[in-house]
């Protein structure tokens, strides 16, 4: 099936209702990926009236960054319970949507060409905003509307899906803290007293030998998540990674030979103590008072070593890890699922132009 192309502003048309009778104190913004938030700006003394009215099925775009994001920031409200944006948004809705799906409209938005085209038609202002007429000069693909309808409900499947497995790691990481709490947050005899440099050793990742230990496809951990695959290998499973800077602690556990990312941190040596035990350790640490640097907070690895700590025996620690790596084996399986849902809903939208 082919798609037509039809310029925005022939199926969309711009509104502008205002909060006249104060419906709702909600401000929004947008995200950079198209998503509603709540607004950062300081709304302390203003006049709220003046804000645009955001109900159901309406659009709200921010023109003001797209030169320099290169990227529209636009999103669709789907809440019943109205809101509000800034003044400066456009606001516009479908004209008709017997022809056209608000849900279907939005996956296009979410297109890298749809973004390209805007930051094509930006002007010259060091932020580099557009124009609504610039806007509705863009062209879309334009299926027929149960061709719409399929594509919106092939991706909202798969958005369910990815929602139900991150639900389930979020109740499988709070079963593994509350196992935690229940066997080591409470004051015992017969643990000694001891630094967290006294159970494993920090070291920076750009400090790691390389040397090609193993031919393969390693995935290389990055603090927060795994952010590429390297041809070999400088750490073995289980692997412990943070952030070292910005990204300030928030330990990750890979239960893989992995290639540690040079600017994360990353537990270098396990002294008569167990891996899943030390990385609750971590992760149970208050990182705000363990940064140093200018600009940028830095995580000293020296500093967390030097932090006093109960340590309980080793054959304590085992059990534990016994009780919890079957739950986090299973959340590193429910994430490698995700991340291939999530490619799955970019391919869906990139399937719409070739219609």
């Amino acid at each position: 099936m082919s798609a037509n192309y039809r310029k925005l502003g022939e199926i969309v048309e711009l509104i502008d209702e205002r909060n006249k009778a104060l419906e709702s104190s909600e401000v929004l913004g947008i995200r950079i990926d198209k998503e509603f938030m709540p607004s950062v700006a300081n709304t302390i003394g203003t006049d709220l009236s003046n804000y645009k009215l955001l109900r159901m099925n309406t659009f709200a775009c921010n023109p003001m960054h797209v030169g320099r994001d290169e990227r529209l920031p636009v999103s669709l409200y789907k809440k019943d319970i109205p809101a509000i944006v800034s003044p400066a948004y456009f606001m516009f809705r479908v004209k008709d949507e017997n022809k056209v799906l608000p849900d279907f409209l939005m996956l296009i938005f979410k297109r890298n060409d749809f973004d390209r085209n805007c930051w094509f038609r930006t002007d010259g202002s060091v932020r580099g905003g557009i124009t609504w007429n610039d806007i509705c000069e863009i062209e879309l693909p334009l299926p027929d509307l149960k061709e719409q309808e399929k594509i919106v409900n092939t991706y909202n499947a798969i958005t369910k899906r990815i929602q139900l497995k991150q639900k389930i790691n979020e109740n499988l990481e709070k079963t593994a803290q509350t196992v935690y709490e229940e066997m080591f947050c409470k004051e015992t005899n017969n643990w000694k007293d001891g630094l967290i440099g006294d159970v494993l050793q920090l070291q920076r990742g750009h400090d790691l030998p390389r040397i090609v230990m193993k031919k393969g496809n390693y995935p290389v951990a990055g603090s927060t998540e795994i952010i590429g695959f390297h041809n070999e290998y400088t750490t073995q499973s289980p692997v412990i990674v943070m952030g070292r800077s910005g990204n300030i602690g928030k330990p990750r556990i890979y239960f893989l030979d992995c290639w540690v990312h040079n600017t994360a941190l990353y537990v270098k040596k396990f002294i008569d103590s167990e891996p899943i035990w030390c990385f609750y350790l971590l992760k149970n640490l208050n990182y705000s008072n363990f940064t140093g640097g200018s600009a940028v907070p830095t995580l000293d690895r020296k500093v967390v070593h030097s932090q006093t700590i109960r340590i309980p025996p080793v054959e304590l620690q085992k059990d534990f890890s016994r009780k919890v790596k079957v739950l986090l084996l299973k959340k590193q399986e429910n994430e490698k699922e995700i991340s291939k849902l999530q490619n799955l809903k970019q391919f869906v939208i990139s399937r719409i132009s070739g219609m």
